[in-house]
């Protein structure tokens, strides 16, 4: 189409993954038009990301891409043209949204400095955060990424992207790490952009809900293949395609039937966990000299009974992959007590799947050292690994990769299987779903309640997904700002909310108009 800000033509690229070479995609055409947000939906290892890459120009060298075809973007050929060209291209037109932030993050540079780059005006960098929903903005310019929720590292991630007013944002999941409310303002952030400066946006995500509410057309990826485009509204409620219907039938919702649910019960016995008047406040420095505490955690009190399982709910930020943290020793409070009884200590399935596995390991090596202390064959080893892996979705290959050469979904399943290698007590869950697409997502959940059910194993899971929550959940807490504001039956919570925040986070649940439910 003549005047794309991007065109990609016939293009095909086959990648080597464990000395074997694959097709990630096969023969796709896509214009993105001048000022339209195009949403691309598809399953993890659909090759979204690759495409994202691709128009980036950050193809893995290291994989030996082989491509076919044209992919320009201002004109210029993003799979051939120099280095420097590329550099130009990036820096004057093109803005990006990773999924997983930490990864993109300078971890040696404080974030000021890093949106700086782009603005070279603090006032400016305040007002960027702000935008993308960071209290307390002046103060994080001073922090390092490593110091920030995952959904903070998110936000942060699209105050860089939009610092340098690009013609077009590939957004790869930026949604992926953040509450509904949050969900909400960056939607509408990428909304005003294209509204207020005229971009493009590429939306690249697995949740169908979240593409509805902003995609002017929708393009459905398959295994590598373009199996649907056409404007939005009427690939979602009339979908020409078999994999389009699965998707919309696959996704999670608020109004499933209860018998659909898929939490256990709990034991009548005494606390698994038990959290006393819990604090945690971190110093912060503000200006030139002096600091400033925040407080994360601001008086926790919780009791989980063992076998039970309890979803902890509230916006980033909210203090509650802290209080996981807490409890999984990973942290100490500034004041309180956690008390774990029985024997084990917790296993922990991380937020940030990218920062929680070690980048020079295979997936069988790191899956294998948590079978050490059993002093097992190699055979077994190597048996059980698979076992871990076919668990999660995961075919017995992966054991020989990398965490580099997987997708966001495929490392949080892999994080999930060392987690479980060895079933636990207690099970510390910081956002496991949240890069999954909806099938996925529920052969999870799926998993988690096997667990729970075989070994009476007690589960902490966090999450901003209020349709996960209810589905995983006997009961909900829900966190504002360091605080259990509500707490209570999964299904009362959702149903019958007490608290005006409870009611705020639910109301911006994203829905698809005239289906059914409510999209997760």
């Amino acid at each position: 189409m003549t005047g794309a800000v991007a065109s990609i033509s016939s293009f095909s690229i086959s990648l080597v993954r464990n000395g074997v070479r694959n097709q990630v995609l096969d023969n796709v055409d896509l214009q993105i038009r001048p000022g339209e947000i195009l949403g691309l939906v598809g399953e993890s290892g659909s090759g979204k990301s690759v495409l994202a890459l691709s128009l980036l120009g950050l193809l893995p060298q290291a994989s030996h891409p082989m491509v076919n075809g044209q992919v320009l973007v201002g004109g210029v050929d993003m799979l051939r043209a120099k280095a420097g060209e590329l550099r130009r291209v990036r820096r004057e037109l093109l803005g990006a949204i990773f999924q997983d932030p930490m990864t993109s993050l300078n971890p040696t540079m404080r974030i000021g400095r890093q949106i700086g780059e782009r603005t070279h005006d603090d006032a400016e960098s305040v007002r960027l955060l702000q935008t993308v929903g960071v209290r307390d903005a002046e103060l994080r310019l001073r922090v390092y990424p490593h110091e920030l929720s995952g959904g903070l590292r998110q936000r942060v991630m699209a105050a860089i992207a939009v610092a340098g007013r690009p013609r077009l944002i590939v957004a790869d999941e930026p949604t992926t790490a953040l509450d509904v409310t949050v969900q909400a303002q960056l939607l509408d952030l990428l909304r005003e952009l294209r509204d207020d400066f005229g971009c493009s946006v590429l939306l690249i995500t697995h949740d169908l809900g979240v593409a509805d509410q902003i995609a002017d057309r929708l393009a459905v990826l398959y295994r590598g293949e373009l199996v649907e485009i056409g404007p939005a509204a009427e690939v979602v409620r009339d979908p020409q395609h078999d994999y389009t219907r699965s998707l919309l039938a696959s996704r999670l919702t608020l109004t499933m039937p209860r018998d659909d649910r898929f939490a256990g019960g709990a034991a009548e016995s005494g606390p698994a966990v038990r959290i006393r008047d819990l604090h945690r406040t971190f110093s912060v420095r503000r200006g030139r000299g002096g600091t400033r505490e925040i407080q994360a955690i601001d008086g926790v009190d919780l009791d989980i009974a063992a076998g039970e399982s309890l979803a902890i709910v509230g916006e980033s930020g909210s203090g509650k992959s802290t209080l996981l943290r807490i409890v999984a020793g990973l942290e100490k409070p500034s004041s309180g007590s956690v008390t774990l009884s029985g024997s084990g200590g917790p296993q922990m399935v991380f937020q940030d799947a990218g920062s929680s596995l070690t980048p020079w390991l295979s997936v069988g090596e790191m899956l294998g050292e948590r079978l050490g202390s059993l002093k097992l064959p190699r055979a077994e080893v190597r048996s059980r690994v698979a076992d871990a892996l076919a668990a999660v979705g995961l075919p017995t290959e992966v054991a020989k990769a990398r965490p580099g050469e997987l997708s966001g979904g495929q490392r949080q399943r892999v994080g999930l299987a060392r987690a479980t290698m060895i079933p636990p007590a207690v099970l510390l869950c910081d956002e496991p779903t949240s890069a999954l697409d909806a099938s996925l997502a529920k052969s999870m959940l799926a998993l988690i309640r096997d667990l729970r059910a075989r070994i009476g194993m007690t589960v902490l899971f966090v999450t901003h997904d209020l349709a996960v929550a209810r589905l995983m959940g006997d009961r909900i807490a829900v966190m504002q700002n360091g605080r259990v504001v509500e707490l209570g039956p999964a299904e009362e919570v959702i149903s019958a909310p007490r608290e005006e925040y409870t009611r705020a986070l639910l109301a911006a649940v994203p829905e698809i108009a005239g289906l059914p439910g409510v999209a997760s």
